[in-house]
């Protein structure tokens, strides 16, 4: 995967619009249409205590998720991005689409390091995401920071 080309798009895209909605809408489209082996990419946003959803790529989803619950609501809690191999592995899942075997999970954070939404990819493959794969979503997850107003 060529993250510096997928990360100079979101630039790009970035740099045209910072509003939330319409930044997340066409940040997981770019994700969506570049990535390989993945069955799920979007957002959930902190909202009252836990993560509602936001725009996304894929089958319809978990609408609430608890802080502290699934791996979306780990990486949340913790403020760190989560990697899981085996979704099936990992205490607590979420099973929002039964195919999902990996996940990869990063938080996007305000000005004060909190974070205030997570990007949520999942992959019908065991192991689809490696180390590659998180500092590449990292740095893209960076890039949105930068440029998200309003939420």
């Amino acid at each position: 995967m060529d993250y510096a080309l997928l990360n100079a798009q979101m630039e790009a895209i970035a740099q045209e619009e910072g509003w939330f909605a319409a930044l997340m809408a066409n940040a997981s489209a770019l994700l969506w249409e570049t990535l390989d082996r993945i069955n799920w990419a979007g957002f959930y946003i902190a909202r009252d205590g836990g993560l509602t959803l936001g725009p996304f790529q894929g089958k319809t989803a978990c609408i609430h998720i608890a802080r502290g619950k699934g791996v979306c609501g780990t990486a949340l809690k913790e403020n760190r991005t989560v990697l899981v191999p085996d979704v099936h592995a990992f205490p607590g899942h979420i099973a929002c689409d039964s195919v999902s075997r990996s996940e990869i999970v990063v938080p996007l954070r305000d000005e004060n390091g909190r974070a205030v939404a997570v990007l949520d990819i999942d992959s019908p493959e065991l192991a689809r995401f490696d180390a590659e794969d998180q500092k590449g979503l990292e740095q893209f997850a960076r890039i949105l920071e930068k440029a998200l107003k309003g939420l």
